[in-house]
């Protein structure tokens, strides 16, 4: 992997070589929370943010997408408005782009999804390292470092960035600004290292993840479902915020009047009571504790089976958005016997 280094003072001459490359989206300040949008000033870029509050997997499957037009002249049209449409997404951490290569394995799979995978193709990234807060799990996740995904990432050591080429496209970007760019010392990679160490004493919490298979399947009736399933509002706002859950719902949308239609998907969520629904009213899952086990069930026991992963980064989105304090790291300390799930 090539790697160069970007003094700081020429990010911002860089940001505007980003623009031949697409429209960049980078995180910033909103109110008290940081959101990916659309950069229109490079001064508003905030590269020392701890998450969004939504991941950058809105980009590649939206909230809301409509997926064919019909009518009776042409039939199904399939809606391709903005797939050829070229981003860059600049200040993905390390958890988001682990994210986004999970999604890929289930939209790149044996039925590859063409609305995800044109997004993909036509969106660059462009990665930056952080530091842990008191929510943050991806080393136990094993998504603290990556090493695939990302077109450029940047690790700051000081006062530059140590960059890794990730892709022919991210060495487009790099010769595209041959002046911004320098070669790489011994001092740097001396730094790089200083600060990978340091990153990883700053982890507050340590989680044992290769056994959890094996003690879910063993837990599958434990009474923590029950006291999970008490507490849950089942509003969804951890499958919202969460950068790798992929449920969408279906749904066709007839124009009164007319003989045309659309076909939308929309985000859903495997904790709402119409998620496993069918014809007839026959619900398998139809009590809020059999919904959340299954939730925490597909993450951490279903995903492996299928990916020999599990499909949570540790980013800690769910805990900090789930208005009633459910955390995913008490719950798996909880099964673990570590410690127990409080009633409320």
């Amino acid at each position: 992997m090539k790697t160069v280094r970007l003094p700081k003072t020429r990010l911002e001459a860089f940001g505007a070589v980003l623009q031949g490359f697409g429209e960049v989206h980078a995180p910033v300040e909103d109110g008290s929370v940081h959101v990916f949008q659309r950069l229109e000033d490079w001064s508003a870029v905030c590269l020392d943010y701890m998450r969004t509050v939504l991941p950058p997997k809105k980009y590649f499957l939206p909230p809301r997408e409509t997926m064919f037009r019909y009518s009776p002249e042409s039939g199904y049209v399939a809606c391709t408005d903005d797939l050829d449409r070229k981003l860059v997404l600049f200040g993905l951490h390390p958890c988001d782009i682990s994210a986004l290569n999970i999604l890929d394995l289930v939209f790149g799979g044996k039925y590859p999804d063409p609305y995800f995978q044109a997004r993909r193709k036509n969106i660059a990234i462009v990665g930056i390292d952080c530091i842990p807060d008191e929510h943050c799990f991806c080393r136990s996740m094993r998504s603290d470092i990556i090493d695939h995904g990302f077109d450029l990432f940047l690790y700051d050591i000081g006062d530059h960035y140590l960059t890794f080429v990730g892709t022919a496209r991210g060495d487009d970007m790099v010769l595209a600004a041959p002046t911004l760019f320098e070669e790489i010392s011994r001092v740097d990679i001396d730094e790089y290292k200083r600060r990978s160490s340091i990153k990883r004493a700053a982890f507050q919490i340590d989680l044992e993840i290769r056994d959890l298979p094996e003690i879910f399947d063993m837990e599958y009736e434990s009474t923590i479902w029950q006291t999970l399933g008490a507490r849950c509002l089942a509003c969804g706002s951890c499958s919202m915020v969460c950068p790798t859950c992929y449920c969408y719902d279906v749904v066709d949308q007839v124009e009164l009047g007319t003989d045309t239609s659309t076909r939308e998907r929309t985000w859903d969520s495997c904790l709402f009571s119409s998620h496993a629904r069918v014809a007839g009213g026959e619900n398998f899952r139809d009590c809020q504790a059999d919904r959340i086990k299954f939730r925490f069930y597909h993450k951490q026991r279903g995903f492996v089976a299928e990916y020999g992963r599990p499909s949570c980064v540790g980013c800690g989105r769910c805990a900090t958005s789930c208005p009633i304090g459910i955390d995913i790291v008490e719950v798996l300390r909880g099964l673990r016997g570590v410690d127990h799930v409080r009633d409320s």
